[in-house]
């Protein structure tokens, strides 16, 4: 897929998490219908099979990581530098984190294909390869569950937090660790490592700040 493609598609997807048109339900579908057309276009642009759903799979797994970035850091950035466009991140949050979901698993079922198709794939992965994909999407799957009402209230707010909390960290361990031991392989991998790093930083410093708010908030109403 080419650069100008890859850039026409982020800037649209941009354009729909600061856009009032498309909320909820409607913001995911839209955002599937693109990560199903970017998915078709890199395996198409392809003239071998093969090649086009490696292509693929690297496309998706670049969708994944900005919804999954954008989630990561919607409400540290609403407290950070409030503006419409974060306070929509923090709104669609819920279906940003979906579309993430659903992103994900077209990328798992591309890897499946792939691993079909290129039968000296699985047998050069070993079981410790497989386990932070794995242990990632077991929290994926935990996540969209749970994004669902009733899940959720059959689990409790505390247990709901506790499980999104753990599974955030995890799931962005697992980029960190995914593109940290490519770089060898090439430099370009240093940029997503180190979005992953400011994102990481991004969130600490939001939740110390909403933290010392909120402490602020209780000692005004103390003197108060």
């Amino acid at each position: 897929m080419s650069q100008l493609t890859r850039f026409a598609i982020g800037m649209t997807i941009q354009r729909l998490f600061s856009s009032q048109m498309y909320k909820g339900w409607q913001l995911f579908h839209v955002s599937a219908v693109l990560i199903l057309v970017m998915t078709g276009l890199a395996v198409a642009m392809q003239p071998d099979l093969v090649e086009g759903l490696r292509s693929a799979i690297r496309a998706t797994a670049r969708s994944s990581f900005v919804l999954f970035i954008a989630a990561f850091t919607a409400s540290a950035f609403a407290v950070l530098t409030p503006s419409p466009f974060t306070k929509a991140l923090v709104r669609e949050q819920r279906f940003i984190g979906l579309a993430f979901a659903f992103s994900h698993f077209v990328h798992a079922v591309l890897i499946y294909f792939y691993g079909q198709l290129h039968t000296g794939f699985w047998p050069a992965r070993s079981v410790i390869d497989n386990i932070p994909g794995t242990l990632a999407y077991v929290f994926i799957v935990l996540m969209a569950i749970t994004s669902f009402k009733t899940p959720a209230k059959l689990m409790g707010p505390k247990a709901w937090k506790r499980l999104h909390s753990i599974g955030m960290w995890i799931i962005v361990a697992v980029f960190a660790f995914a593109n940290f031991k490519r770089i060898p392989m090439s430099d370009w991998y240093l940029l997503p490592f180190g979005i992953i790093c400011a994102a990481v930083a991004i969130r600490l410093v939001g939740k110390l700040a909403q933290a010392n708010r909120r402490s602020q908030t209780e000692l005004t109403h103390r003197s108060g």
